[in-house]
């Protein structure tokens, strides 16, 4: 029998986890009837800030700064309030078995929860350079970055490195982000990638070379078309030299990888539908068990807008799948009926003194406009995506909120395109004028 047992249970504590329970003391959830179980030691917090704020030299952010719901300008959800709310946070907890079936989860301690609706929001996990047998990968001052406790060592690092050489392995969102901050932190910095532009899965090479040609010019040096296959230490452990499959070797102090990240599905492997790496559900967040929802990164669901099933890694998808779960399962109590979740994918990313925006679908033909020289004193420039002659998806560096609006209406509405050209002279108005 279990020892605890919930109406709700949230497995994990990241963002999906903090926004979920928002929305069930909203829909009036009763004392002590939902539990959070994370195997982090604090209350859920904006992991995004991790790789931003938390790493500047001046003005850093801390908790209990960012705590949900700040980063979509909400109410902070300190401990105390899920304590006002019944809310049991249980965490340091590492649930090692999921039993569907019973409605049970056994802890590495050996502890028993018993639920009545779990939702699944256990986010992903870093992949590892070790995951590959990468000769010296196990150094000492080699970071991740996934939870607070990484950002910690790192910071400590940063100071103990002072004007040092820090590598980054990757060239997406981490690596791009870390790169930033090292940076502003005065090391000396160089990034290493094997693609041939940095943020392939989102950037068009136009885009990107606005921006390795920016970082030039902050001094981060840039290494393409390789990878990391091995590190040397000294003798006290600790990373000295990044050896590249070309034959390069940097110096380094500090080591950060981000070079991807895998849903983390293990507890529930042929228990559960999955789809595209991830648990299949459906416009509710159900999964293929009853009483079983999964959202935020895990969760491979049905994307309206282009009528496809995918899988989305990213915070504002992680906070409204969460909301979206919630509001399904109270409706489903009270014999109500809620809409499909119809999800316009968004991605953000704020470094230096750049801030740009993405929009909607990034696939057809592309248009670059605006202002994208990396030494303009303010550059503003976006891409459009075009796609059977519709407009699909739209970027934007330098937008102010309501340009970034207009974007994002665009991607939403796919207007038609007569002309690839008209469209690259009108740039930003034809969004204004949608």
């Amino acid at each position: 029998m279990a020892g605890k047992i919930f109406k709700y249970v949230i497995l994990g504590g990241g963002v999906a986890a903090g926004y979920a329970a928002r929305e069930f003391a909203k829909q009036g959830v009763k004392l002590g009837e939902l539990a959070i179980i994370s195997k982090e030691l604090v209350a859920p917090y904006e992991r995004p800030a991790l790789s931003k704020a938390y790493l500047f030299p001046v003005g850093t952010a801390r908790l209990p700064g960012f705590h949900v719901c700040v980063g979509s300008g909400g109410e902070r959800l300190l401990p105390e309030w899920y304590k006002e709310k019944g809310i049991e946070l249980i965490l340091g907890t590492e649930i090692v078995k999921a039993d569907l079936a019973a409605k049970t989860l056994v802890s590495a301690a050996g502890e028993t929860f018993g639920y009545n609706i779990l939702i699944i929001a256990t986010g992903s996990t870093v992949i590892r350079l070790s995951d590959f047998g990468v000769q010296g990968a196990n150094a000492k001052n080699i970071f991740y970055l996934r939870e607070i406790d990484d950002a910690d060592k790192l910071v400590e690092a940063i100071i103990g490195k002072k004007n040092g050489k820090a590598v980054i392995v990757g060239g997406g969102y981490i690596g791009l982000e870390l790169s930033a901050a090292l940076k502003i932190n005065d090391l000396d910095v160089t990034m290493v990638y094997p693609e041939p532009w940095c943020m392939p899965r989102l950037f068009t090479a136009d885009i990107a070379a606005f921006y390795e040609s920016y970082y030039a010019n902050k001094g981060v040096k840039i290494i393409k078309g390789t990878v990391a296959v091995g590190f040397t230490a000294d003798s006290t452990g600790e990373v000295k030299e990044v050896q590249l499959k070309d034959g390069r070797v940097l110096e380094a102090d500090i080591v950060v990888v981000g070079v991807g990240g895998r849903p983390f599905t293990t507890l529930f492997k042929g228990s559960v539908e999955e789809e595209k790496g991830g648990i299949k559900t459906d416009a509710f967040f159900k999964t293929s068990v009853p009483d079983v929802y999964a959202v935020g990164d895990v969760a491979t669901f049905p994307m309206k807008l282009y009528n496809d099933i995918r899988r989305v890694e990213h915070v504002d998808h992680a906070r409204k799948s969460a909301e979206q779960a919630v509001k399904a399962i109270k409706a489903k109590e009270e014999g109500k009926q809620i809409d499909e979740y119809d999800y316009l994918p968004f991605f953000y990313s704020r470094v230096f003194d750049l801030s740009w925006q993405f929009y909607g679908d990034n696939v057809g033909e592309t248009v670059l406009f605006g202002d994208n020289s990396p030494t303009s004193p303010k550059p503003k420039f976006g891409s459009y995506w075009i796609n059977d002659g519709k407009v699909v998806g739209a970027f934007l560096e330098g937008g102010t909120p309501d340009e970034n609006k207009a974007m994002a209406k665009v991607a939403r509405l796919k207007p038609t395109v007569d002309s690839l050209d008209v469209l690259t002279k009108e740039g930003l108005s034809f969004a204004s004028k949608i």
